[in-house]
């Protein structure tokens, strides 16, 4: 791979296929949101982020990538970019990025300065995924002095973020030491992004996997509306969503019972809460919407033993022809999702 410095980072190839298997052909990739845990402190998320992505390196996957999220008590994750550098710092090999930094939070010009100071640190290694979202509520928004239709605008803000690395800015203003840096960009395509990300000739990250057929769609909108760009020549397609594996279908059912409890929380509380542990999950006590939305949080997960995940996998890479995954998983047990995480692994480097 060429230096950005040199060159802007053109989509990645996959890598060619081994007898009959598509995920020999396909990079892998992990995101971690930072989730805190019931019980534990919010540093201790932050520390285990960190060493999440040695071990990701170690395992050989492809990029690490880290979260935007403001005033969540379940996510410790709030300065994507500070973190990526801490994530940078202690590897050496694995592409590391955001997934994303939430553009219209933000001056395009200090996101730029931002990731610019990171490639300059960590030179053809740096991703910047930009997502369209503003705050998780009115409170937070209101923290940031941003609004919602201030999303209505990510085209421009993408737009004038991308200048700042061409030194093309009207403003007559130089960011520096962006100026001149190839910093490989990604849009996380919810809702209009897959028609943003086509338009501007980026590559696209878009979820979740249970989702199939809306996730299809926006693939379908991406690929038959991009225009290749300085940075892509064509279409480069990142499926995003939770994998669990493990030894039996029980074992990886019960990685996935924190996350959905959280969010069925988070959809009838109107917060996001740390993660408890599955035990306590099963023997909570929940309202009937709240039961609902936690069974539905369970249905159409990738989870299941080596051979049973490798299937699913096989057919959703096939039904979308994605050039990557980006695996987001998020649990209370940290060994247990370390375990899934090197049994994924060993699906695509037997």
């Amino acid at each position: 791979m060429q230096n950005p410095a040199d060159q802007p980072e053109q989509p990645e190839q996959p890598r060619r296929p081994g007898p009959g298997s598509v995920l020999s052909a396909t990079r892998f990739s992990l995101l971690d949101r930072s989730r805190t845990r019931e019980g534990h402190p919010d540093a201790e998320a932050l520390r285990d982020t960190v060493a999440l992505a040695r071990e990701a390196e170690r395992l050989g996957f492809h990029r690490f990538w880290v979260s935007e999220h403001h005033g969540v008590p379940g996510v410790a994750g709030s300065a994507p970019t500070v973190l990526a550098a801490a994530v940078a710092a202690a590897t050496s090999t694995i592409r590391v990025g955001t997934g994303g930094v939430m553009l219209p939070n933000h001056q395009p010009l200090v996101v730029a300065e931002q990731f610019g100071v990171l490639e300059s640190l960590f030179p053809g290694r740096i991703d910047m995924g930009l997502g369209r979202s503003v705050g998780f509520t009115d409170g937070v928004r209101r923290a940031l002095g941003r609004d919602k239709d201030m999303a209505d605008d990510f085209s421009a803000q993408l737009a004038e973020l991308l200048g700042w690395f061409d030194g093309t800015s009207p403003t007559g203003v130089h960011a520096r030491p962006s100026e001149g840096l190839a910093v490989p960009p990604f849009v996380l395509a919810m809702g209009e992004g897959a028609a943003i990300a086509a338009r501007a000739g980026l590559p696209m990250v878009i979820g979740d996997l249970r989702s199939r057929e809306r996730m299809l769609r926006g693939i379908d909108t991406y690929r038959a509306e991009f225009r290749p760009s300085a940075w892509a020549d064509e279409p480069y397609v990142v499926i995003s969503g939770t994998v669990a594996v493990a030894a039996t279908p029980e074992d990886a059912r019960r990685l996935l019972l924190p996350e959905a409890w959280s969010m069925a929380y988070s959809r009838t509380h109107g917060t996001f809460p740390p993660l408890p542990p599955a035990d306590q999950v099963e023997s909570r006590t929940m309202t009937a919407k709240e039961r609902g939305f936690y069974e539905s949080g369970l249905v159409g997960q990738l989870a299941g033993t080596p051979d049973e995940v490798a299937h699913e996998l096989e057919t959703v890479l096939k039904e979308t022809g994605a050039q990557e995954l980006l695996v987001t998983t998020s649990t209370y047990d940290r060994t247990a999702l370390l375990d899934s995480y090197q049994r994924l692994a060993a699906l695509f480097r037997p």
